[in-house]
């Protein structure tokens, strides 16, 4: 699970470069630069949407442990 996870994550840096190479010079095609970066940023926002369901659900299923910082009790 966690190649899955860090594979998506370079799928998303892969779309936001993606749309950032669009947004800058555009297409040769002659059609209109916004409709390829839209595209592009579309698929950043569904990818970040399923990875954030599998880190979910992952957690859920014990798949994945959190290791954040630990809570100190109140002084």
């Amino acid at each position: 699970m966690k190649i899955l996870i860090a594979i998506a994550f370079l799928g998303v840096l892969a779309a936001l470069g993606t749309a950032l190479i669009f947004m800058m010079k555009g297409d040769a095609e002659g059609t209109p630069k916004t409709s390829r970066m839209m595209r592009a940023l579309a698929f950043r926002v569904g990818i970040s949407i399923v990875l954030f369901l599998c880190i979910l659900v992952s957690w859920k299923m014990g798949w994945v442990q959190p290791t954040g910082i630990p809570i100190l009790p109140a002084a």
